[in-house]
Parts: structure tokens; sequence; C-alpha cells
């Protein structure tokens, strides 16, 4: 087993990129019976295919993020939206570099945060105790989805959050507090400071799919008592309470190094999915490149599992 979990994992190396299966090409933009927003049919602001860091105002302060159209990106047709969070003193550019979270057919935006007071030149997000202080990344994030549905063609219906380490963090303080805008998270090697979830109590259930190395020792996969962070299998067991899920299935065992557990029979259609990696670093599974410390499972590609649960969950009609 040691063996074939060295084979599964690699330590900070570099991957050969593997071309997009047929499956998530074909579920991007819909042509009709999609709800559009207020961009569609305006001129595209980019290239297809292409990223571009732009800037918005929000709280008086200019913001930036890197925005990715998708190859084939018509603005006469409604696209999915994914906002990406990056990890603390990482970029959205770094993060659209491992992550591969632009070969999927969507319009992704990688965020970037403020630098946290007395923490030297590292980017983060609220939630966090090295966090900004005063800086309301809930409202920039409102902004930026403002933002984008006014100039790009965006199904408001498909609007997804996804990050890393404190952007993952983040992510499930979105879920608490936006989710009639976001219809389903996914965190990856989530720092769930307490700041992160206090008082939760999201206006729907909400979709959640986590992925956590259990080898993880920047956030530990049992938790960090001192650091207020929970353990992981604790956290996810929450959102499954808190989506009423009725049915906790057995875990499933992909060799060498995957377990996935899941809840069914939630509230309003959800589910709740837990991706453990065994010995896995503090690590974006799939990688492309460093996405930090310790091992790098290739056995799935975080993006394409994303992906999968993506699609199959929408923000409920009476919400859009």
């Amino acid at each position: 087993m040691k063996g074939l979990l060295r084979r599964a994992c690699v330590l900070a190396a570099a991957l050969v990129a593997v071309p997009l299966t047929p499956s998530l090409a074909a579920s991007g933009a819909l042509s009709s019976g999609a709800p559009s927003s207020e961009g569609r049919g305006s001129a595209a602001p980019q290239e297809p295919g292409t990223s571009v860091l732009r800037t918005i105002t929000s709280g008086g302060r200019e913001r930036t993020y890197q925005l990715h159209l998708p190859d084939g990106y018509d603005p006469a047709k409604s696209w999915p939206l994914i906002v990406a969070y990056h990890g603390r003193g990482n970029t959205g550019a770094g993060t659209e570099a491992f992550s591969r979270l632009s070969t999927l057919p969507a319009v992704v935006a990688y965020p970037n945060g403020v630098v946290g007071t007395g923490d030297g030149d590292r980017q983060a997000w609220q939630g966090a105790p090295y966090a900004a202080a005063g800086v309301d990344d809930i409202a920039f994030t409102g902004d930026l989805l403002d933002s984008l549905e006014s100039r790009l063609c965006v199904d408001t219906r498909r609007v997804y959050a996804t990050g890393k380490s404190n952007g993952a963090g983040f992510t499930g303080l979105l879920a608490c507090r936006m989710a009639d805008r976001f219809a389903a998270v996914a965190p990856v090697a989530g720092a769930f400071y307490p700041g992160t979830g206090e008082d939760c109590d999201p206006e729907r259930p909400v979709p959640v799919i986590d992925f956590h190395g259990t080898g993880d020792t920047t956030i530990p996969y049992q938790g960090d008592e001192d650091r207020g962070l929970p353990a992981i299998p604790e956290w996810v067991a929450g959102w499954a309470q808190r989506d009423r899920c009725a049915t906790r299935l057995p875990d499933e065992v992909a060799e060498p190094d995957i377990t996935t557990r899941r809840w069914t029979g939630c509230a309003g259609g959800t589910e709740v999915t837990h991706v453990a990696v065994t010995d896995g670093g503090h690590t974006w599974p799939g990688a492309d490149g460093y996405s930090g410390g310790g091992c790098t499972t290739q056995t799935i590609k975080a993006h394409e599992v994303i992906w999968d649960f993506f699609r199959g969950h929408r923000l409920p009609r009476d919400k859009h």
C-alpha cells in the first residue's frame, strides 16, 4: 500500500496536463431556458480563452481579480460562473496556474484578497485571524458578482464558489451568508477558523463538497484546538446537519488513497460530500504544479470532481 501511495502522490512537482474529459466539455453554456444576467448580448470584455487582470471598486477600495473566459464564450448564451479564492499569501493568478479550473466550460473569476494587518505582503480573506481589519470581503464578493453579471452572460442559477486553504475557509462563510447567490461551494484544504462559521444560518440548504488531505500539517485533518480549527470530518458533518440530510452512505474507497463520504436525502435536493486524501498534504488534488506542502494525489483531479458536483446543483428558481 505504501508503494501505491507514493505513486499516487508527488511532492511539489510539475505535472503533465490531462485533456479535458468529454463529460466535462459537454456541460457549459446553455442556449435557452437558462436565466441570463443583464450582460446577455454584451460584447465580451476580452477574447474567449484568455485570462486578464481586472479591477473594480468595493468599499472605497480598488480590488483586483483575474477573469478567465472559456473557449467558445458566446454572449448570446448563458454560462456558469465559478469564483475561486486563493490561499493566504497566494494570488488569483497563482491559483489559476495550478487548479486547472480554467479548463472547465465556465467563466472563472479569481479575486485577490487584501494584505492582512502585520502580515507582510500576504493577501488573505475575511474570517481568518490574520485577515485585514475592516475589510468586508462578503460585500466585495457581492460587488464582484454584480459587476460580472452586468458585463457577461451568466446563468444566475449556476454561480459557484471554490477556494484553497484560507480561500476555502472563506467559501464556508459565503455558504453561511450568501446562500442566495451561490448554488454550491467546494472548499479544498479549508482553514475553517471560527470567523468563517460563527452564527451560520443560511437562508437555504447549501450543497457542499469538501476535499482535505489526512496528512495536511498546515491545516490538520483532525483540527487544531489552539487555533480554533475544527476536525474536518466534524466540519463536514455540521453541514450535513445544517442541510438536514437524512442518510449518510457507506464510505467509498478508491484505491490507493481516496475515501469519499456522502450524505443524501438533504433538504432542497442538496447533498454533502467529503473527499479525504490518505496522507495527502496541504495541496490541491491533481494540481499541475506546486499548490502547497506535502503529498499531491493524482488519483483524482479536483477540478473535474468539483465540476461534476457543481453541474448537478442550481439555485432554486425563487431566488432569481
